[in-house]
C-alpha cells in the first residue's frame, strides 16, 4: 500500500536561509564593535562621541597612531612581547602535553588522585602577595622566566589534552607500540604527538592569546625595559591621559582630543598581530574543536 509522507517543518531551501542570516547578523553583531574602534581611532573624537561615525570616519586623521608609534620604547616593548610570546607558547605546550599524557593512561598508579591534586589548584591559591614573596625568594624578579614559571601548567588546558588522548587516539595503537617494544617515551613522541597536532594548535592559539595580552605580570615582576608590548601601550595612555589634565603646549581640548585618539589607536596595535596570525592557525584550530568532540 503507497503512502504519502506529509513533510513536516520546513523546507532544506528555507533553512538554509534561516541559517544564513542568522550567522550573518551573529557574525555583524560580533564583528562592528572592533570596526567601530578602528573606525573610531581615525575619526576626531568628539565626533565619535557625537554619534557621527556609525559606519564611516569623520575628519579622518592618523594622529592617534602616529602619538603611538611616536613612543621610542615600542619597538622595544614589541620585540619583548615576541620574545615572551614564543617562549611561553613553546613551554606551555611542552608543558601541558607531558602533564596529559600521563594522566591519559589508565594504568597510571594513583591516577585519580594526582587528577584531583590538579583541578585542586584551578580552584585555590596562595595569592598576589604569596606568589611575589616566592618569585622574590627563588631569585625570579626581573627575569622574564617568572611570567612562565610561577603559573606552572594551565590545567584547564591539560584537561583539554587529556581528553583528547583518551578519546581521540586509539587504544590499540598503544598496545601495538607496546608489543614492538615502544617505551613511554617512544609512545608519546611516535605516536601521540603526530596524531595531536590539531590539538596542539588549540593550546597553541590559547597560549599565543594569553601571553601576548599579559601585562598585569610584568608590571609586577620585571623592570621597565623589559615591559611587554601591551604594557608598554598602557604606559603610553597614562602618559596622554596625564598630558590632557595639563595645559602644557596645547590647549586643553586638543590635549584631550589625542588622548582619545591615543586610547582607540592603542586597542587596534595591541589587537592586530593576533588577528593578523588567526586566519593562518584558524583551520587547525577548528580541527581541533572537532575532533575533541567526537569520541573514539
Amino acid at each position: 500500500m503507497n503512502t504519502k509522507q506529509k513533510s513536516v517543518g520546513l523546507s532544506d531551501k528555507t533553512s538554509d536561509i534561516i541559517l544564513v542570516v542568522a550567522t550573518a547578523v551573529i557574525m555583524v553583531l560580533i564583528a562592528y564593535p572592533l570596526y567601530y574602534v578602528i573606525v573610531a581611532s581615525v575619526s576626531d573624537p568628539y565626533d565619535v562621541y557625537a554619534g557621527k561615525t556609525f559606519l564611516l570616519p569623520s575628519q579622518f586623521t592618523l594622529e592617534g597612531y602616529a602619538a603611538v608609534f611616536a613612543n621610542s620604547n615600542l619597538l622595544n616593548g614589541f620585540i619583548n612581547s615576541v620574545k615572551y610570546t614564543v617562549i611561553g607558547t613553546i613551554y606551555s605546550v611542552v608543558t601541558v602535553y607531558l602533564t596529559a599524557y600521563p594522566l591519559s593512561r589508565r594504568n597510571l598508579p594513583g591516577r585519580k588522585w594526582i587528577s584531583i591534586f590538579f583541578v585542586i589548584t584551578m580552584y585555590f591559591g596562595g595569592g598576589l602577595i604569596p606568589t611575589y614573596l616566592v618569585v622574590r625568594d627563588t631569585g625570579l624578579l626581573n627575569n622574564m622566566w617568572a611570567l612562565f614559571l610561577p603559573g606552572g601548567v594551565g590545567m584547564g588546558n591539560v584537561i583539554i589534552v587529556r581528553n583528547f588522548f583518551e578519546n581521540n587516539i586509539p587504544k590499540d595503537l598503544f598496545e601495538a607500540a607496546e608489543i614492538d617494544g615502544a617505551d613511554n617515551w617512544t609512545i608519546f613522541y611516535r605516536v601521540v604527538v603526530p596524531l595531536s597536532r590539531s590539538i596542539m594548535a588549540v593550546i597553541v592559539v590559547f597560549s599565543m592569546v594569553a601571553f601576548w595580552n599579559d601585562w598585569f605580570t610584568a608590571l609586577i615582576y620585571l623592570q621597565k625595559d623589559q615591559a611587554p608590548f601591551p604594557l608598554v601601550l598602557r604606559g603610553i595612555l597614562i602618559t596622554t591621559e596625564a598630558m590632557s589634565s595639563m595645559t602644557g603646549g596645547m590647549s586643553y581640548a586638543e590635549s584631550n582630543r589625542i588622548s582619545e585618539l591615543v586610547k582607540f589607536a592603542s586597542m587596534i596595535v595591541a589587537a592586530a598581530p593576533m588577528l593578523i596570525i588567526y586566519p593562518f592557525v584558524q583551520k587547525y584550530f577548528e580541527q581541533g574543536f572537532m575532533s575533541g568532540a567526537v569520541k573514539g
